[in-house]
C-alpha cells in the first residue's frame, strides 16, 4: 500500500515538472517560428497544461482500466470550480467581476452537456472521441477569429530563451509526461484494488486532484500576489478542454464504459459545479473568502460522499 502510494507520488510530482516545461519548451519555440501569441495560447498552453489528464487518460485506457480515465476528466472538472476557486479565495478575494468570461462559459456548458448526452449511451466509442474534437475545433477557431487584433500576453514566454534550454524543456516534458502517467496509473489501480473500490473512484478523487494540482498551484500564487482576477477564465477553459480534448482523444485509442452508479451520480455533480459558476459570470460576483469557504467546503463534502 505504502508502495503504491509512494509511486502515485512519485509520479504526480513527474507529471507537474514534465507538464510545466512542455509548456515552457512549446511555448516559446512556437513564438520563434512567428506563431501569433493568442494562436499559442489557445493551442500550445491550453494542452500544454491538460498533458498531465491526458497522459493519465489515455494510459488509463491502453493499460485496461477506462473508469479511471473517465473519472479523472469528472473529477477534474469538479476540483477545477470548487477547489481551484475556493482555496485560492481563502487567502484573497479573487476579483472575478472583472472577467468577461460569459461566450467560454456558454461554450463550457453546451461542451457538459453534450459530454453527459454521449455518457448516457452507457459507453463512450470511437465517433463520440470524433464529434467532441471537431466540436473543440469550432470554438478554438470561432475564439480566435472573435479575438483577432487583441493582445495576448502568454505565460511561460521568455524572450532570449537559449535553443538548448528549449530543446531541454520540450525534451523532459516529452519523457517525464508518459513516464509520470506510467506511475501513477499503476500507483493509483493498486491503491484501488487493496482499498477495495472501483477505479472511477480513485480517478475522481485521488487522482483528479493530483493532475488538477497545477492550476491550483498556479491559482494560489495568483492569488497571494493579488492577480487572481482570470482565475474563473483559466478554470472554464480548463474544463473546456478536458470535456472536449481529453475525452476526445481519449475515446479514440478505446471504448470507455460508463458505470451506472457514474451516471446517477457523479455527472449531475460535475453538472452542477458548472451551474455554480453562472452568478459569477453573468451576475460579476467576486469570489470572496465566503464564496470560497463555501466552495471549498463542497468539495470537501463532495469527497466524503464519492469515498462512502
Amino acid at each position: 500500500m505504502l508502495y503504491d502510494l509512494a509511486l502515485v507520488a512519485v509520479g504526480l510530482v513527474i507529471l507537474i515538472f514534465a507538464g510545466d516545461a512542455l509548456v515552457k519548451g512549446a511555448v516559446n519555440l512556437a513564438l520563434r517560428l512567428g506563431l501569433p501569441a493568442l494562436v499559442v495560447s489557445l493551442t500550445v498552453v491550453a494542452f500544454g497544461t491538460s498533458a498531465p489528464e491526458l497522459l493519465v487518460s489515455v494510459q488509463a485506457i491502453l493499460d485496461g482500466v477506462p473508469g479511471l480515465a473517465l473519472g479523472n476528466v469528472v473529477g477534474s472538472n469538479v476540483a477545477n470550480v470548487l477547489l481551484v476557486l475556493g482555496i485560492p479565495a481563502l487567502i484573497a478575494t479573487m476579483h472575478t467581476s472583472v472577467c468577461e468570461t460569459r461566450r467560454d462559459y456558454l461554450y463550457m456548458l453546451a461542451a457538459t452537456f453534450l459530454f453527459i448526452a454521449f455518457c448516457l449511451s452507457g459507453t463512450l466509442v470511437w465517433w463520440h472521441g470524433i464529434v467532441l474534437l471537431i466540436v473543440l475545433a469550432g470554438i478554438l477557431a470561432a475564439t480566435f477569429l472573435s479575438s483577432r487584433g487583441e493582445e495576448v500576453e502568454v505565460e511561460g514566454a521568455e524572450p532570449g530563451l537559449p535553443g538548448w534550454k528549449m530543446s531541454l524543456f520540450l525534451g523532459l516534458g516529452l519523457i517525464g509526461l508518459p513516464l509520470g502517467a506510467s506511475l501513477l496509473v499503476d500507483g493509483a489501480t493498486s491503491v484501488a484494488r487493496t482499498l477495495g473500490v472501483s477505479e472511477t473512484v480513485i480517478g475522481l478523487t485521488l487522482v483528479a486532484i493530483g493532475t488538477s494540482l497545477p492550476e491550483l498551484a498556479t491559482t494560489v500564487m495568483a492569488a497571494i500576489r493579488r492577480h487572481a482576477d482570470v482565475a474563473l477564465g483559466n478554470v472554464i477553459g480548463s474544463n473546456l478542454f478536458n470535456l472536449l480534448g481529453i475525452m476526445g482523444v481519449a475515446v479514440l485509442v478505446g471504448p470507455v464504459p460508463v458505470d451506472p452508479d457514474f451516471l446517477a451520480k457523479d455527472l449531475w455533480v460535475m453538472l452542477a459545479a458548472t451551474l455554480l459558476l453562472a452568478p459569477f459570470v453573468f451576475l460579476k460576483l467576486d469570489i470572496t473568502r465566503g464564496r470560497g469557504a463555501i466552495l471549498a467546503a463542497l468539495y470537501a463534502g463532495y469527497l466524503v460522499w464519492a469515498l462512502v
